[in-house]
């Protein structure tokens, strides 16, 4: 299935795109998209819906795809071949770094370049969504945790995440750097996330052109290993890292600038297409 949220933000509805395209409403069914609603359980029973006998909806705006993300943990040079555009040497360990949620935005919204930043990039992601408590899971059963992946982008502010003393969280954090979706797409419509071409351009020149082929460490490792770590929660977000051709990776370095038009995708998954503002 391929689940989404629609509406206004903050009064999104949970609906399914049918055979058709069309977005059909599943507010009778569910109260979101979101915790238990997206347990395997319950996506059984969402599957198991005739999803063109529901009420057609009509839609403005596309919301982030999975509400009430406790955590939006992302990987680090997890690309062999973004790793070596950026001069890094592939890490022994997955690298993690939270994203606030409070970037979380759908994936049409505006992104806004914060005050003074002259260094805003793109990082076209798969994201994996959890859908139920994942503690000290082996990799053999990581993926009965896994309610399905969605599209990210990844938005960084380089000086901030790289020039600055701490850590990399503030240079991933700011409002609106977190677009999600369109489309939770359920796990047995991928066959294969190790196998999904992506791509992103700005102004519509091609930047990345890359795929998941070439993740230094695959969904099934990382779902168990961050599990050693902490739990991990229906709604959480796991955002694996991105291929080459970054601004920061350019020579010379290219970066994000208002007015600026990024749109990006992956295969089976979607795409989003962000203008970015200057904010006020």
């Amino acid at each position: 299935m391929k689940l989404m949220r629609v509406g206004p933000a903050g009064q999104e509805k949970p609906a399914a795109l049918d055979s058709d395209g069309k977005v059909r409403d599943l507010s009778g069914h569910v109260p979101d998209i979101a915790g238990a609603a997206i347990s395997p359980e319950n996506l059984a029973k969402l599957a198991a819906l005739d999803l063109k006998s529901l009420p057609e909806l009509q839609v403005d705006r596309i919301g982030p795809c999975v509400a009430g993300t406790g955590k939006f943990i992302c990987i680090g040079l997890n690309y062999s071949d973004h790793a070596a555009e950026t001069g890094a040497t592939v890490p022994p360990e997955p690298i993690i770094f939270m994203k606030a949620t409070s970037a979380i935005v759908g994936p049409n919204d505006n992104v806004v370049i914060p005050r003074d930043s002259e260094k805003t990039d793109w990082e076209v992601e798969l994201g994996v969504v959890i859908g139920k408590t994942a503690k000290y899971v082996s990799e053999d059963e990581a993926m009965d945790y896994v309610a399905g992946y969605c599209l990210t982008n990844d938005v960084s502010e380089r000086a901030y995440q790289s020039e600055r003393a701490g850590q990399w969280t503030k240079g991933k954090s700011c409002d609106t750097f977190g677009p999600i979706g369109p489309w939770l797409v359920t796990k047995d419509e991928v066959a294969d996330p190790q196998n999904l071409a992506m791509w992103l351009t700005v102004n519509g020149e091609k930047m990345q052109n890359g795929s998941t082929k070439t993740m230094v460490y695959g969904v099934r490792h990382l779902v168990s290993y961050l599990s050693q770590f902490m739990s991990l929660h229906p709604g959480d977000i796991i955002s694996t890292g991105t291929p080459p051709g970054v601004g920061l990776g350019m020579k010379p370095q290219r970066f994000l600038k208002p007015g600026d038009v990024v749109e990006l995708g992956i295969e089976g998954l979607g795409t989003q297409k962000q203008t970015f503002v200057a904010d006020r």
